[in-house]
């Protein structure tokens, strides 16, 4: 977008689930050994399935530790997975108490809200790594693939999407 400084941000796509939080944890880690802008803060969207991943709680952990309070992770928590609900394959819940216990500062939001979640990113607490657990509802929108596992897989079509842009 434009009068976006470009050279302040990374975009990294992690691959293989389960290791975008251990990559945002080395970004968050050396900026803060390096002590550059104590102001920047480092952004990872995870999603409930990659929860399963050992990974991840090794990365959370990791980061409560070293205090990496420059560090937001944003879980989006639609509870589908690629092969089924997230309950019926590995249950999250307690999820917020998990995070917590893991020494994050954990909080649930509205994750198609917005302003809600500008809120909770504006007003987080910086002793601590923060966990945004952003409820959504896969497939939003769009009555034929809402909340089904099938909305991994199965592409909209332009129909769809004109439809659901006219409702807007």
């Amino acid at each position: 977008p434009s009068g976006i400084d470009k050279h302040k941000f990374i975009a990294w796509s992690s691959g293989s689930l389960g290791h975008g939080l251990a990559v945002g944890a080395g970004f968050a880690y050396s900026r803060k050994q390096l002590q550059t802008n104590s102001k920047a803060s480092v952004y990872v969207v995870l999603s409930d399935g990659e929860c399963n991943e050992g990974s991840v709680w090794e990365a959370a952990l990791f980061c409560s530790h070293h205090q990496l309070n420059n560090l937001v992770a944003i879980v989006d928590y639609n509870k589908i997975q690629s092969f089924g609900r997230v309950d019926d394959v590995m249950k999250l819940e307690p999820f917020l108490q998990k995070w917590t216990a893991f020494g994050w500062n954990a909080e649930e939001v509205d994750g198609h809200d917005a302003e809600a979640l500008l809120h909770k990113l504006s007003h987080r607490t910086l002793e601590r790594p923060t966990c945004l657990i952003a409820h959504t509802v896969k497939g939003k929108g769009i009555a034929e693939i809402e909340n089904t596992i099938e909305s991994h897989y199965r592409p909209v079509t332009d129909a769809q999407l004109r439809d659901f842009a006219n409702e807007k």
